[in-house]
């Protein structure tokens, strides 16, 4: 941790954490994980992203949903969010902002990148495949609009069954990424990634009311090289909408989106 970043505000959100989250007296939260966690939440709060999907801890469903609704009550967030539980994962999502962003996802190219074991390499998904992937948007859009008319409590939690889901792929869309993996299971869940060029994003934001001058990774994913170049144009558009969203709010600054070029010995999704 830098300097100088630690606040009263911070100091509170680790507090929150530990007592919400720790699964052991003597195995807490750290000071960096605590912040981290509640700037991807406050990141949701604010529409930077439509959801996150919480991997710090083995937390159940009841220990997040006491932090969400502590963080509210600390003055963290504003919005109403919803804990939403796929297959043992937990989404936490801004239920309004989620809903506009897949209804969007739905009405544009949606592109898929299928990365099956018994491709050569990457390429773009078989429009079968696609119409699958978007019944399965379809169906959490609608599980969110359910949510949002039955409920009006400020912090909410739900579970959708996601039998025959390739929840790589759905995950990618629910986090907000522009490009999302595929792949065929019917042989297992090997990819064709191996020693795959792969374009990685990063992309970084300050939270000042949170941590200072300390920086929060908001996104990462990675696209291969053989696609990047049709992609360019979509890509391009997502990067200066989420500048945009940035310049619309107050709680994040300073962004950054950098890219590298890697290849790995395997790639798990």
């Amino acid at each position: 941790m830098q300097p100088g970043t630690v606040t009263p505000f911070s100091e509170v959100l680790v507090s929150v954490a530990r007592q919400c989250l720790g699964l052991k007296k003597n195995k807490g939260f750290s000071l960096v994980s605590s912040l981290d966690l509640a700037a991807q939440v406050l990141a949701v709060d604010c529409g930077l992203k439509p959801a996150f999907l919480y991997d710090y801890s083995a937390a159940g469903a009841g220990q997040i949903y006491s932090y969400m609704e502590a963080v509210q009550t600390a003055g963290l967030t504003r919005c109403r969010l919803h804990l939403l539980v796929l297959a043992g994962n937990i989404l936490i999502l801004n239920v309004e902002q989620a809903s506009v962003y897949l209804e969007a996802v739905l009405k544009q190219n949606m592109l898929i990148v299928d990365v099956s074991a018994t491709r050569s390499c990457p390429g773009m998904c078989d429009p079968r495949v696609l119409d699958q992937i978007k019944q399965n948007v379809t169906d959490v859009l609608n599980h969110l609009k359910t949510v949002e008319e039955n409920s009006s409590e400020v912090t909410s939690i739900s579970e959708m069954c996601s039998t025959d889901w390739n929840l790589c792929t759905v995950f990618g869309i629910l986090l907000g990424f522009p490009a999302s993996y595929w792949f065929s299971t019917d042989k297992g869940f090997e990819n064709c990634l191996s020693l795959t060029p792969l374009r990685v994003f990063s992309v970084e934001a300050s939270c000042p009311e949170i941590s200072g001058s300390r920086r929060f990774r908001l996104y990462s994913f990675s696209v291969p090289e053989a696609v990047c170049v049709s992609m360019k144009e979509h890509l391009d558009a997502w990067s200066e909408a989420l500048k945009q969203m940035v310049k619309d709010q107050t709680s994040f600054k300073d962004l950054s989106i950098t890219t590298e070029t890697v290849s790995l010995a395997a790639v798990a999704l």
